[in-house]
């Protein structure tokens, strides 16, 4: 056999196994984001309508949304007060929002034309979905079509933007998305403006906005535009966001802790459990914060968790489902996060001790950041954080520097497949 050849195999046995099972790992690690829980009975849902106020709805695709995506705006839109605001679907069902946390919707499109009488929403609000220009978002993007057709501003979140493009609901007109899809979504759909660098676009009818928190933003200049600035300040302030009026910037290239994510993705190959406690009542920001933090750290899997297995209600009332009752679950969880602030658990025998993520003194996502910071790494906190457009300028995380373990596992599988190589070449002559 040439040497050549000879060195070129050994190459790729050496690196055989670190290669593969990192793509196997990443693969595993981006297709849990969306995976859908078990089938379960749908509660009876009787939102109330206030036929004096205008109604904007937060749509959730057939196959899932992301869950900052949907849950911020609705927050910030309910303690705005000046909205009917109703979760909507085109079918009522359970439907997965990132990190494994499954929201049954408040009303199917048919529901919610009954419970207005047929009118269109003031405002619909459009989350980042898994499927986008897929055949699954028919139905999302026809109703779409339809509402601006009747005069519904329209608020596209973060890769939201690629659903209203993939509409024709962008042609002509500027737009932003997340720094991560903008680049492709300038291939995909070239009739679009895209503009990039910006937390949000308005051309009118439509408000684009770049990446995750960016929506927040774009919320508020929404409340802002249909309910003035003292209403969207108002509504900034109950949910501890301090940059309205002063957005900052949004991020323009790769972010330095990139190669945590990768080294996350591909080589946590038994990634921790982390339990998140639904609780009645828990605030909508509080509960998205935790689940999108560690959903983009990609280094753990969080599992939605509530006391006896039931659904819960959250404090603008959404109904959530957990996807485990506590007991059952705490022998093999590694960490049991309780999102929210004035809750307080008993430990479950057996379970780990519960983490109260929030302290109601910051805003939800830099509680969230910090404890990710001190459990896993700083680096993974970092990206988290820049992947969520969250500035941690003055944000003070403390933790190990780096995911020194995940590193430390491919090194070694390196090392031992070049002295296994060097040991068969030597017995083998």
């Amino acid at each position: 056999m040439p040497t050549l050849l000879r060195r070129a195999l050994a190459v790729i046995a050496v690196l055989l196994v670190p290669v593969a099972g990192g793509a196997v790992s990443a693969v595993a690690t981006f297709d849990a984001q969306y995976a859908h829980g078990p089938d379960r009975p749908v509660p009876a849902a009787a939102p109330a309508f206030d036929p004096a106020k205008p109604t904007a709805v937060v749509v959730i695709g057939d196959n899932g949304a992301v869950v900052s995506d949907a849950l911020a705006p609705y927050e910030i839109l309910v303690a705005s007060g000046r909205f009917n605001v109703y979760t909507v679907a085109p079918r009522r069902r359970p439907l997965p929002l990132t990190g494994g946390l499954d929201l049954v919707p408040d009303l199917s499109f048919a529901d919610l034309a009954e419970l207005t009488g047929g009118a269109a929403p003031a405002l619909a609000v459009v989350p980042a979905m898994p499927d986008v220009g897929g055949p699954s978002t028919g139905p999302v993007t026809t109703w779409l079509r339809d509402q601006t057709s009747r005069g519904t501003l329209l608020l596209s979140v973060c890769n939201g933007a690629g659903v209203l493009a993939s509409a024709g609901l962008l042609d002509g007109r500027p737009a932003t998305a997340h720094w991560m899809r903008i680049g492709s979504f300038e291939s995909d759909y070239p009739q679009v403006n895209w503009v990039h660098g910006e937390r949000f676009v308005d051309s009118g009818t439509v408000v684009t906005t770049a990446g995750v928190l960016s929506g927040i933003d774009g919320t508020l200049h929404v409340i802002e535009r249909l309910a003035g600035p003292a209403v969207a300040a108002d509504a900034a302030k109950a949910v501890g966001y301090r940059y309205y009026g002063d957005p900052p910037p949004v991020v323009t290239g790769i972010p330095v802790p990139a190669p945590a994510a990768i080294v996350n993705a591909a080589w946590t190959w038994a990634p921790p459990a982390v339990g998140v406690l639904l609780t009645p009542g828990v605030g909508e920001i509080d509960l998205a914060s935790v689940f999108e933090v560690h959903d983009k750290s990609l280094a753990d899997r969080t599992l939605a968790v509530s006391a006896d297995g039931g659904p819960i209600r959250s404090r603008h009332g959404l109904t959530f489902l957990p996807r485990a009752d506590l007991a059952g679950a705490a022998p093999d969880l590694d960490r049991l996060l309780v999102p929210g602030t004035g809750v307080r658990v008993d430990r479950i025998p057996d379970g780990p001790e519960p983490v109260y993520v929030h302290s109601g003194r910051n805003f939800a996502y830099d509680d969230a950041i910090r404890d990710l910071a001190r459990t896993t790494d700083v680096a993974t906190a970092r990206w988290a954080a820049e992947t969520m457009e969250l500035p941690t300028d003055g944000l003070r995380l403390d933790g190990p520097a780096w995911p020194w373990a995940q590193t430390a596992l491919p090194i070694l599988l390196i090392l031992l497949g070049t002295a296994a190589v060097i040991f068969l070449r030597r017995y083998s002559a």
